[in-house]
């Protein structure tokens, strides 16, 4: 077994509900356990945190939590919990609220500094308020900082941001994400929000009814036609890509990802070398036999049909292709499918109405 994953196998029982899962996860960045209300999510996240009493194995980075002989409590577990509500104490200061956890914390083990969290998610001005004086996502990105100076192995976080209104979920996310560029401790996230998956995840757990019913890196799995995301109306990709122009006459940029580039709308002026997450939903693709140029259409890049979904909704059929290294999805009328005479392996163009950045 492998010193740098996180390994989770757990059975447990709730009542007439059963969890049995057997993961095995990557021991660096964000992984997002995914799925619908009563799935499981939040069960399988207080197994790991051993706050269930489950049958199984926990490992992390080559320490043993949990196996048939051994079971660390959860204040001996080195990692941090980030809840819904943050359960701040509403009597101290952000300031004392940040101590609290970090004095618990031996200096031989203290991994993480106050100024370094502080500055991370932006609590400079917040440090003499009172919990009771902050906004939703301001308590938040205090409850999250609290959890990081335990100097946490692991880092869970159970629907972060799903208590919050727009701006404030927008203001966590923006943290979070900084936050995965700077810390080596990985991180569970769980959401049923695909949006939340797409912005932040590197890797993705999608549960069934207690199962795991796909796993894998974030592209893999969210490009899978075989999996009901593929099949919702917002079905869409993730596409790693870096900057490598400005067009300062229209407003626009170039993004390269492998297998092709893209032109962007340039709101941000990102400069060459930025490296981006571009969103490109199945609705905005469409196929054509041959490279079109006589078209308002500007991202066309070759592409392999390799998947043809069998019809879910009548009239409507889900592909998967793949462009260089990087797959896509697009959802065609089936008479489009038939008309084209698209079979698996065909080689196509890849005609993409419309590309966001992940923010």
């Amino acid at each position: 077994m492998s010193d740098d994953q996180i390994h989770a196998r757990f059975q447990t029982q709730l009542g007439a509900f059963r969890l049995n899962v057997d993961l095995a996860l990557p021991g660096s960045g964000v992984t997002a356990i995914f799925g619908h209300s009563g799935c499981g999510k939040t069960t399988l996240l207080r197994c790991m945190a051993g706050l269930l009493e489950s049958q199984g194995q926990m490992r992390v980075n080559g320490s043993l939590w949990q196996d048939n002989t051994r079971n660390l409590p959860t204040h001996k577990r080195p990692l941090g919990y980030v809840f819904q509500e943050t359960g701040l104490l509403p009597h101290l200061s952000v300031e004392s609220n940040l101590l609290f956890g970090y004095r618990r914390v031996p200096k031989t083990m203290r991994r993480i500094a106050p100024d370094q969290v502080v500055a991370w998610l932006g609590l400079s001005p917040l440090m003499n308020r009172r919990p009771g004086g902050l906004s939703g996502g301001e308590r938040q990105r205090v409850a999250i900082a609290r959890a990081l100076l335990t100097s946490p192995r692991l880092l869970l976080l159970d629907e972060p941001v799903s208590a919050l209104d727009e701006p404030g979920k927008r203001d966590v996310l923006g943290y979070l994400e900084r936050l995965r560029a700077h810390l080596d401790i990985p991180m569970v996230y769980v959401s049923h929000s695909v949006s939340e998956v797409a912005r932040l995840a590197d890797h993705l757990v999608i549960m069934r009814e207690g199962k795991v019913a796909a796993e894998g890196d974030l592209q893999t799995v969210l490009s899978r036609p075989d999996q009901p995301l593929a099949l919702e109306d917002d079905a869409s990709v993730i596409v790693p890509a870096t900057i490598v122009k400005q067009d300062t006459q229209w407003h626009l940029c170039l993004a390269e990802f492998n297998g092709g580039q893209f032109w962007l709308r340039d709101d941000r002026q990102l400069k060459p070398g930025t490296p981006v997450r571009l969103q490109v939903m199945a609705r905005d693709v469409s196929i054509a036999l041959s490279a079109r140029h006589d078209q308002s259409i500007q991202n066309v890049v070759a592409a392999t049909v390799t998947d043809i979904a069998p019809e879910q909704t009548p009239g409507v059929t889900t592909l998967r292709l793949m462009a260089g290294n990087t797959p896509f999805l697009a959802r065609l009328t089936s008479r489009s499918v038939q008309h084209l005479e698209l079979q698996e392996g065909a080689s196509v163009w890849l005609q993409v109405k419309s590309v966001a950045i992940i923010e």
